[in-house]
């Protein structure tokens, strides 16, 4: 294969990319109640009186800006204002400060735990709002979320940022952010998650206390994180003694391109180049153990019974990608750009929903979709395959 993908792969790249955007366009809209729908299941039934969970809308308003900042026009304005209104008037807790974690049908708070990961994609969401519309409540927001989790959720003593907190951000027992999760009191999952808000963040601001927090999150994946094999560890005691077994390949690969945009963002050359260091072996590993004979990315392997989970979940397959195409472009070897290009053959094969539209959520190792998982859902947002192409297509 030449250095430069054909342009095939492009163009189709851009067409899905349209696909997506006109489904969360076309059949996410709360027309009724207001904000976008909680649920649409597998055949596209919308289910109304589905609970609004804020993962799924700052994720909405994250994408719809993103797209508008990557087209260079406002043909996304309607949605990225009616996201942000909706947070804005309904998650935000104006008490206590933070956002809640979830609101009825209705807009009513059913759910006002202050989740760390929550808040940093509200961050992340604001800030690119902010790059696209300019508008200083959302800057202004984005900069007072920061300052909570600086204030209330900073381990001073062992680093690193604590997972969860009750209403008023007050301790409590059970911090998982879902029921799959260990109930540990620092993930990594978070941490990589405030690392891409407050990377965006300092993209808009240049504050120099959001360089330092940036700064010294990419210390900490340096030395607590990563197991030195590869991957990423996942679940933490406060002293970050390791809580899990567990390899979750996407997480390896999402978290490749991450820090090193992240390292790059905050501005010095030795710091990117350690982490396009990590993000190659990291990369290699991922090459070797994470991709089956089709092409699909796998989901999970135990390291102490070297179990797999052959499931293939549709957020790795593309963050694979990402991964892999910007190691080809630091690189030059062009196997990386073939593998990421083979797993778009798999996407467009076993994870699209030619028939209804957007991507299944999961599919197993025959690559039949499970049909009881949401097209969109509490965890299944426009964020991943979204954010994935229009990364790439830059890329290119």
């Amino acid at each position: 294969m030449a250095n430069q993908p054909p342009g095939a792969f492009k163009e189709s790249l851009q067409n899905e990319l349209a696909n997506i955007l006109g489904y969360w366009q076309e059949h996410t809209v709360d027309n009724t109640n207001g904000g976008f729908y909680g649920r649409i299941d597998h055949q596209n039934t919308v289910d109304a009186t589905y609970p609004k969970g804020i993962i799924l809308n700052t994720r909405i308003l994250w994408t719809f800006a993103r797209a508008n900042n990557f087209y260079q026009d406002d043909r996304y304005a309607r949605e990225c204002d009616r996201a942000f209104d909706y947070l804005w008037t309904l998650f935000r807790d104006v008490t206590h400060g933070g956002v809640f974690w979830e609101v009825d049908f209705l807009g009513e708070p059913t759910n006002k735990r202050k989740q760390l990961y929550a808040q940093a994609f509200c961050i992340y969401a604001l800030s690119e709002y902010y790059k696209y519309a300019k508008k200083g409540e959302a800057l202004q927001w984005a900069m007072e979320l920061y300052q909570h989790i600086e204030e209330k959720a900073y381990d001073e003593a062992f680093g690193g940022y604590y997972e969860a907190f009750g209403e008023q951000w007050e301790p409590i027992e059970d911090v998982r952010l879902s029921e799959k999760d260990e109930n540990s009191p620092k993930t990594t999952n978070t941490h990589l998650h405030i690392l891409e808000a407050y990377t965006t963040l300092y993209e808009i601001t240049q504050n120099t206390a959001v360089k330092k927090s940036l700064e010294r999150l990419l210390q900490l994946f340096q030395d607590k994180l990563f197991d030195g094999e590869g991957h990423l560890q996942l679940f933490f005691s406060r002293d970050w003694a390791v809580q899990s077994t567990e390899i979750s390949f996407g997480h390896d690969i999402e978290a490749v391109w991450l820090l090193i945009h992240a390292a790059r963002t905050s501005g010095t050359k030795e710091s990117g180049t350690r982490f396009e260091e990590l993000g190659i072996a990291v990369t290699n590993t991922f090459l070797e153990k994470a991709l089956d004979n089709d092409f699909g990315v796998l989901n999970a392997q135990d390291r102490m019974t070297q179990k797999v989970d052959t499931d293939r979940h549709w957020w790795p397959q593309i963050e694979a990608m990402v991964g892999l195409i910007y190691i080809w472009k630091i690189t030059g070897e062009v196997t990386y750009l073939d593998h990421a290009i083979k797993i778009w053959g798999f996407i467009q094969n076993h994870i699209i929903d030619h028939t209804h539209g957007e991507w299944f959520f999961r599919v197993d190792a025959h690559g039949h979709p499970y049909t009881e998982e949401n097209k969109v859902g509490p965890w299944k947002c426009p964020y991943h395959n979204g954010r994935g192409l229009m990364e790439i297509l830059k890329l290119l």
